[in-house]
């Protein structure tokens, strides 16, 4: 018919899309193969489930200022169970029941944000664990991406008891100042099994801003902090038997 168009031009059509589909190709075999790259190159999260860290991103970020660090762990039974119920109450207190990611608290913070209200994290204990570990205080698409991944990882390969220990051993607690022993030691003069459930308060209350917000600090915003989260300890004794 009149209105086909020549052979030649199906000729040049075909040879396009041809050559479409292998950059297409290339685009996804170079895609995945980043994407493999990146992750078998993360860290080895099995190792955790019988050793602690030989250091964390979050400490060796603070080394490399000059800032003197304090870090020393210790085992899940010699920190007081106070310091664990006010940790959980204060940051994730769905943990026992969440696997790494806690929707309903981000739904929470994400309605807040929308209407105008306190903006707040929702970060669980897990995500913290993995930022803290391997990541950066970033907030950027990339290092969230990542902290999910290896939070998922971390959830799978350890125990809640196990997760958080390491918790409790790597968090800042204060300038410097990392772990439940470091922390109890420093601000109390007393070792983490002999922490009474105010001084508990006080160090997870520094955990938002431990850079001004720690034992000792003048802030009323801690203070304030500090009685929410003794409050909270009184209200969920349910949690003790989960210790």
């Amino acid at each position: 018919m009149s209105g086909d168009p020549p052979p030649v031009a199906h000729a040049r059509r075909r040879r396009r899309w041809r050559w479409l589909l292998r950059v297409a190709g290339l685009v996804v075999l170079l895609a995945i193969g980043l994407v493999v790259l990146w992750v078998t190159t993360w860290p080895d999260v099995a190792p955790l489930a019988k050793r602690f860290p030989e250091t964390t991103a979050f400490i060796e970020r603070d080394r490399a200022k000059g800032v003197k660090v304090r870090w020393r762990p210790v085992a899940y039974d010699n920190i007081a169970d106070d310091l664990k119920l006010a940790v959980l109450v204060a940051e994730d207190i769905n943990f026992f029941s969440h696997r790494g990611f806690d929707t309903f608290e981000m739904s929470q913070a994400a309605r807040d944000a929308l209407e105008g209200g306190r903006v707040r994290g929702a970060s669980t204990i897990t995500q913290q664990l993995a930022k803290n570990l391997w990541l950066s205080p970033e907030k950027t698409p990339r290092r969230k991406l990542e902290e999910a991944v290896l939070s998922w990882r971390l959830e799978r390969a350890l125990s809640k008891r196990r997760i958080l220990e390491l918790y409790l051993n790597v968090v800042q607690f204060g300038p410097g100042t990392y772990g439940a022993a470091a922390a109890s030691t420093h601000y109390f003069g007393v070792p983490p099994s002999q922490l009474t459930a105010d001084q508990a308060a006080q160090l997870a209350a520094s955990l938002p801003r431990p850079s001004t917000w720690h034992p000792g600090a003048s802030s009323s915003g801690y203070a304030r902090h500090v009685e929410r989260i003794r409050g909270r300890m009184e209200r969920a004794t349910w949690l003790e038997k989960l210790l």
